[in-house]
């Protein structure tokens, strides 16, 4: 009989997965997430996701381009062409001007294959007009399911919270108004993690519907980054924790079918998103596995370095302290967010008893995990914490967890219930009023943390992408200064070119024409108007107060702090100092310097080229005090510190000259004139080996600079290295 038993035992099935639920979790909810109200909870989310859509169509029709567009557009155009050869034009395949070949090619396909069949190119007002709105659908899709997978956690409250939460961030609201790199990327992981959860709850019998979710987010994220990879690791990690929950690591043996069962939707999933990915992507059409690996560790290590303005400094990308990523997203998150995230700290141990284990587990990997590993691998971000966006909405649906937690601690206690969410009301009043007051780039927003954009002025880049050259364009339009029916031509000078260009060639009939200048050269050309965000302006020149400068008409602010200065040029007298400078006649550029000094006493140009004529005159005492004006009205300008240490040195006086040099390659550790200068003085000192040193610098810095190569033979000639010196010789007489 007990044999008979025992045989019967070993015949029966295992349980049924639902009544296999976690240890961990109490099998009566102390926090049940359904309630009598869900049908109105329902209604308020979906209506509120529409209005977010509405919206943030509206918003985005109305913003300005992308500076990162000039790479996404041509790589667009390359797209489309590739399949409509069916592959015979190739030039998608390989972009070496911006790398573009090592992004997924969805959006910007998808974006292209509609500009196409409507007409547009790129100099179309629609044809911008089409990839914002694109934009936004992606952004409210993040937004959608970053509110879903609140819901799947902590109930429709909780869902509507996050919804509302992540909308009214408006470094988000507005990257969805305009960033075809990060915000596709971070839909796709809300997208992916949602099933996910949906998957993993229902294992090791899921529905169809879950593991396509996973495919589809997957496949999303992965065809805008190769980062999208990560996904498949979040999700091979939590369902092996999935199953120790349910299973216990004795699973691992007496249920291997359902440990099959695990790893064939984790395998299929993961298959079928990597496969949708690949299709709009050429470059790993072409190499499936090697070129997507490939992309993974070029942005790994991001090569292309540009300097950035963190803290008040100028520094080169790859210069950054370990704590950049940390520092944007405390200074730039809306406080109700950063409030949650801190109060999910102390409350995440009660969370984890009352809320899903697993799917909070995962909410915060994917909030935390991409953050600490760029820290780890010293990896290079720009422009603040945009490459780190997809960790966003995982970052709200934590917060939100939280204070629906807190919600429910208090909700026998209701003076205490209303008292937190007066103060979850007050938290949200400053990104609100930001986003009302500048929804054509609320991407510019800081918390009060940090003393808002007033504070971050002059400290951090504000509006980096350039989207204010629209307003400037509209202001013009409006003064009637440039019109769709206007004769004469009107020449606008600009630090972002394909901005400016893009959005005046057509509406302006060809009449407005654009000339792309360096901000520290900007009348190296003959411009009427100039178009100069604060993106490429050192921050202590910010910081001076000196611009927007006198020669400015107009200027785009937000909360009134300037973004944008329009600069009218009608005298053109730097612009004929820099021509009479360049063909040496420096008497005469003395002459229209000094007129453009005196009329406006606040352009750096114009004291910088002063002090050079005046250098080039032998007017060292003259030049030293044109140098010192540049300086106090742009500290920090490294041609002016670098004509101040020539002044010293042509008056005798080393020492100063040697530390006015200095402080030239300290904020541009790239001036390589400044370092030959410096080897010169040591040369002069007889400190051979510093003279060496510094020539050595000027040379890696700039390797064909033939008079450093002269000066390190000399050097080390003197030095009784007689066969190097000679090495530098001969390349020095190859240049």
């Amino acid at each position: 009989m007990s044999r008979n038993k025992k045989k019967q035992y070993r015949k029966s099935p295992p349980p049924p997965p639902a009544a296999a639920a976690p240890k961990t979790v109490p099998e009566s909810p102390l926090w049940p997430t359904v309630s009598p109200g869900d049908f109105l909870y329902r209604r308020v989310f979906w209506f509120s996701t529409l209005a977010m859509l509405l919206i943030t169509l509206v918003l985005a029709l109305g913003s300005g381009i992308n500076g990162d567009d000039e790479y996404q557009n041509d790589y667009s155009e390359k797209l489309v062409n590739y399949y409509a050869t069916m592959g015979a034009d190739t030039s998608a395949l390989f972009i070496e001007k911006g790398n573009m070949h090592y992004y997924g090619g969805f959006f910007d396909l998808a974006a292209g294959l509609v500009n196409r069949g409507l007409g547009f190119d790129e100099f179309d007002p629609g044809y911008h007009d089409v990839r914002h709105i694109l934009n936004a659908l992606m952004g409210v899709l993040a937004m959608l399911f970053t509110g879903l997978l609140a819901r799947e956690i902590g109930g429709w409250r909780a869902g509507i919270l996050a919804l509302w939460m992540i909308f009214l961030s408006p470094r988000f609201l507005g990257h969805s108004l305009m960033n075809p790199k990060d915000i596709p990327f971070a839909a796709g992981f809300a997208i992916a993690t949602y099933y996910m959860v949906l998957l993993l709850k229902s294992l090791p019998r899921p529905g169809w519907k879950s593991a396509l979710g996973v495919a589809l987010g997957i496949a999303l994220a992965l065809a805008t980054r190769a980062g999208g990879l990560l996904l498949i690791a979040y999700l091979f990690l939590f369902a092996g924790l999935d199953f120790l929950f349910k299973y216990g690591p004795r699973g691992l043996t007496s249920q291997w079918r359902a440990l099959v069962r695990y790893f064939a939707y984790a395998a299929g999933a993961t298959a079928a998103g990597y496969v949708l990915a690949v299709l709009s992507w050429p470059a790993a059409l072409e190499n499936p596995i090697g070129h997507p690996l490939a992309a993974l560790t070029e942005f790994s290590k991001l090569g292309v370095k540009i300097r950035l303005l963190f803290m008040g400094e100028n520094i080169l990308s790859d210069d950054t302290a370990w704590y950049y990523p940390i520092l944007w997203i405390v200074k730039t998150i809306p406080l109700f967010v950063l409030a949650g995230l801190a109060a999910a700290l102390f409350l995440l141990p009660l969370m984890l008893r009352r809320f899903n284990i697993n799917a909070v587990l995962l909410a915060c990997f994917a909030a935390a995990f991409p953050v600490f590993y760029v820290i780890y691998k010293n990896s290079i971000l720009h422009d603040g914490w945009r490459h780190l966006m997809f960790v966003y909405p995982a970052m709200v649906v934590v917060a939100a967890l939280a204070w629906n937690a807190l919600e429910r601690i208090f909700e026998a206690r209701r003076q205490a219930q209303y008292a937190l969410y007066g103060l979850l009301g007050l938290l949200a009043v400053d990104a609100v009023s930001f986003i009302a007051r500048n929804p054509q780039y609320p991407y510019v927003y800081f918390n009060p943390i940090g003393g808002g954009i007033k504070g971050a002025f002059g400290y951090y880049e504000t509006d980096y992408w350039g989207l204010s050259v629209k307003q400037a364009i509209d202001w013009m339009d409006r003064e009637g200064i440039i019109s769709p029916g206007m004769q004469d031509t009107v020449v606008l000078g600009t630090t972002f070119y394909y901005n400016l260009s893009r959005q005046t060639r057509k509406q302006y009939n060809g009449k407005v024409k654009v000339e792309y200048v360096r901000f520290n050269t900007r009348y190296n050309e003959a411009w009427d108007y100039g178009l100069f965000p604060s993106r490429f302006i050192r921050g202590a020149h910010l910081r001076a107060g000196t611009w927007p400068n006198s020669k400015a008409i107009h200027t785009v602010s937000a909360n009134g702090v300037p973004l944008l200065a329009i600069e009218k040029d009608e005298e053109k007298n730097t612009y004929r100092g820099q021509k009479a400078s360049e063909a040496q006649d420096y008497q005469l550029a003395a002459t229209e310097f000094s007129k453009e000094v005196k009329n406006h006493p606040d352009n750096e140009v114009a004291w910088t080229g002063l002090a050079n004529a005046y250098l080039n005159l032998r007017q060292y005492d003259e030049a030293l005090q044109a140098a010192r004006e540049a300086q106090n009205v742009a500290p920090g300008t490294e041609a002016a510190l670098l004509y101040e240490g020539l002044a010293y040195l042509y008056k005798g006086d080393a020492t100063n000259a040697l530390s006015a040099l200095q402080g030239a390659v300290k904020v541009n550790e790239e001036y390589y004139v400044a370092y030959y200068y410096m080897g010169l003085i040591y040369e002069q000192g007889q400190d051979f080996r510093s003279a060496y040193d510094h020539a050595q610098k000027a040379i890696e810095q700039s390797p064909a600079f033939r008079p450093a190569y002269e000066l390190a033979a000399r050097a080390l000639r003197q030095l009784g290295d007689e066969q190097n010196a000679k090495a530098y010789e001969d390349a020095a007489r190859k240049l």
